[in-house]
């Protein structure tokens, strides 16, 4: 189909506004930036953080488990981990026997880190106290139910080879005691 003049008038987008796939985003994406700038001096950025903490709190740590920890699909995994490992803040091991390939994190990797940190508790408090913190935990267990919700769907519903996700995706955050 060919629309001239982006003439967009036998479309029908009433109630796409309300999209909660376009609505998360866009916060997302607001937030994501204000912790970036916060995170400037550090040198990386919020997602890069996020996944130098993921390694830190778990490694050595299959790359897989990652992914599962922050929900995030191979392909953009395996783009943001490559970057990592150019800047010189984590080392991939190669594939072990049992197929899986372990992340650390490098001396630079903990130097990062510990710029980073201090800055984003310094952002994470201001944010806190502007959204107030009761706020936030009511918000944060109704992400983390949806979150749980959306692995969920995906994978029972609209990909069923994918097999069952964890029930809580909160526990996979903790680091394991094996």
């Amino acid at each position: 189909m060919h629309v001239k003049d982006g003439d967009i008038g036998s479309l029908d987008l009433h109630g796409t506004g309300t999209c909660a796939a376009l609505n998360f985003r866009r916060t997302a994406r607001a937030v994501t930036r204000l912790y970036d700038l916060a995170l400037v001096p550090s040198g990386i950025r919020a997602t890069q953080m996020a996944i130098l903490t993921a390694v830190a709190k778990f490694q050595p740590v299959p790359m897989s488990r990652i992914g599962e920890v922050l929900v995030l699909d191979q392909t953009t995994l395996t783009r943001s981990l490559r970057l990592l490992q150019k800047q010189g803040l984590l080392e991939v091991s190669p594939r072990s026997a049992r197929r899986q390939r372990l992340v650390t994190l490098t001396d630079s990797g903990v130097k990062a880190l510990a710029l980073a940190v201090p800055l984003w508790r310094a952002v994470q408090a201001k944010f806190l106290s502007d959204m107030g913190k009761d706020n936030w935990s009511v918000l944060r267990n109704e992400l983390e139910r949806l979150a749980r919700s959306a692995v969920q769907m995906e994978s029972s519903e609209l990909n069923p080879a994918q097999g069952n996700p964890p029930a809580n995706i909160e526990s996979t955050l903790k680091p394991r005691k094996d």
